[in-house]
């Protein structure tokens, strides 16, 4: 792009103009915004001096208060002002020093102020308190308090915190003048730089409306007729800026639009003629390839229905594998189910005849008891005859055999209870015989049955090994038949992809043809197109 002073650079400088503009007048209102800041400040500090003045009055006159009512009174309740009115003081004599600064005058009538009022408090306040708590020296304390001492110490302190009172006045006055003075300043610098910015964008407005809003119309207007098709105007802009550049580029694209719009017309002719054979051509490629396709989605849909067939085949037989596998799986269960039957018939017949040999032997037993039984009986009857004779001889033997008497009625009562416990058991011994009758029967019937059981669990087995041989046997046959369609499953599924791959092949032919003959018919349109385009210009 040259060196030229073009229309960005126009623009800048205007808006570096504006901007100088406001800062400067943004910088003369901060600063007289400053000044008034400080003005005000000043008068801020001015009435804190006036009112710290005010305090050290009110101090002193508390204190003065206080020590009369202490005087005339007596009681130490009436001091309590002056003891407030002490700490008040010092504070305000604190504040006005820190007012006041470096005033020389306003210091040393401070000091001269604070002087009376120190001097007052030692020589007038205290020589009071002290002669009034004493009333042989009260006379006298009335004496100090009366004489006029105090009243000159007030008088000087009121003199001289007038006069710093005056001192502030006059000073605010002056800050009062300061502040009018910033205010008005401010308002003119505000307004100044207002009025100096409206005057520059004024200048600003003008000078675009002459280099740019002007020479652009005349832009739009020269290309809205360029939009129309009239290619035979020209702007012949002159000037270095950037819309006579623009007027300038516009020009050489409407001589190169009319060198266009003649070689489109000659070429839109031969287009459209190479679009109508092209054209032609994908029809009839067109409806063969359809003719194809169809003969390959016919194919494709009986491969498929075949395929189909064949799966359902092999998912039988794997159904069936399945069946069987799981009924010889059955089988297997049910012949260990029925060895462990047979084994455990086994094993109850066994200690049945156990139980039985047990039984027998427990019968036995029970006789010999009885015979032990009977023995016991014989001996108690012998015992009983023994104890009748040894009674028949204790009474024969008066007095002296009572003794003798007493060992046979024992002998006699054991006797008899031993006789009666004989019978008990022989009782008990016959329901136990009984039971063991009934379960020596009972243990040969389980045995019978244990071995009638023995018998059929044996066939079951046999039937059972029969079956599984005859089930495993089937499922071989069934795993060769869904080997073989498995095989033929393959090779039709590689005919099915075969025939998948011709069918896109052919849809892909179809497609390409389609887009061929959409292509020429777009390129027909297109060539028309370009001529009703070419038509349009004019020049």
């Amino acid at each position: 792009m040259p060196n030229t002073l073009g229309l960005n650079r126009t623009l800048g400088s205007a808006m570096g103009v504006i901007a100088l503009v406001s800062v400067l007048s943004s910088g003369a209102v901060l600063l007289t915004r400053s000044q008034l800041q400080d003005a005000n400040d000043a008068l801020s500090r001015s009435n804190q001096t006036i009112r710290s003045l005010d305090a050290f009055r009110n101090a002193m006159l508390n204190q003065e208060t206080g020590l009369r009512g202490y005087l005339i009174s007596g009681r130490e309740g009436s001091l309590e002002p002056y003891r407030q009115g002490q700490p008040a003081l010092d504070a305000a004599i604190d504040r006005l020093r820190n007012l006041i600064g470096t005033d020389a005058a306003a210091s040393r009538l401070l000091a001269d102020a604070v002087t009376a009022a120190r001097t007052w408090q030692a020589d007038i306040g205290q020589a009071v308190i002290r002669g009034t708590a004493d009333p042989a020296t009260r006379p006298e304390a009335v004496r100090i308090e009366s004489e006029g001492t105090g009243k000159q110490l007030f008088d000087t302190l009121r003199d001289k915190l007038a006069a710093i009172e005056s001192l502030e006045e006059a000073h605010r006055a002056m800050l009062s003048q300061r502040a009018s003075q910033a205010e008005r300043n401010e308002t003119l610098a505000l307004w100044g730089g207002t009025l100096l910015t409206l005057l520059i964008c004024a200048g600003i407005a003008v000078a675009i409306n002459r280099l740019i809003v002007r020479p652009l119309g005349d832009v739009m207007a020269f290309v809205e007729r360029v939009g129309a098709g009239d290619l035979s105007g020209r702007l012949h802009s002159g000037g270095r800026h950037e819309i006579a550049r623009l007027g300038r580029t516009l020009d050489a694209m409407v001589d190169g639009l009319s060198d266009l719009a003649r070689t489109n017309r000659a070429a839109t002719a031969d287009l459209n003629a190479a679009a109508a054979e092209i054209r032609a051509s994908a029809q009839q490629q067109a409806a063969s390839v359809e003719e194809q396709f169809a003969a390959v989605q016919e194919t494709a849909a009986t491969v498929d229905e075949i395929t189909h067939s064949g799966a359902q085949i092999g998912k039988r037989a794997t159904e069936v594998i399945a069946t069987a596998q799981a009924t010889a799986q059955t089988s297997r269960q049910g012949l260990r189910a029925v060895s462990d039957t047979a084994k455990a018939m086994d094993a109850i017949r066994e200690q049945a005849e156990a139980v039985a040999g047990n039984i027998v032997s427990l019968s036995e037993k029970t006789q010999t008891i009885g015979d032990i039984i009977e023995t016991v009986n014989d001996i108690s009857e012998r015992t009983h005859l023994l104890a009748l004779n040894a009674a028949i001889e204790a009474a024969a033997a008066g007095e002296s055999g009572r003794s003798f008497a007493v060992v046979a009625s024992e002998m006699k009562l054991l006797a008899d209870q031993a006789k009666a416990a004989t019978g008990q058991v022989r009782g008990i011994l016959g329901e136990i015989q009984r039971g063991i009758n009934t379960s020596v029967m009972l243990t040969e019937e389980a045995v019978k049955r244990a071995a009638a059981g023995k018998t059929r669990s044996d066939t079951t087995q046999r039937t059972i090994e029969e079956i599984t041989a005859r089930v495993e046997e089937n499922v071989q046959t069934f795993q060769q038949i869904v080997a073989s369609t498995n095989q033929q499953q393959l090779g039709i599924e590689q005919v099915m992809g075969a025939l998948q791959n011709i069918r896109q092949a052919s849809q892909q032919t179809a497609a390409g043809t389609r887009e061929v003959e959409a292509a020429s018919a777009n390129l027909t349109e297109l060539a028309q197109a370009l001529m009703a385009l070419a038509e349009r210009y004019r020049h």
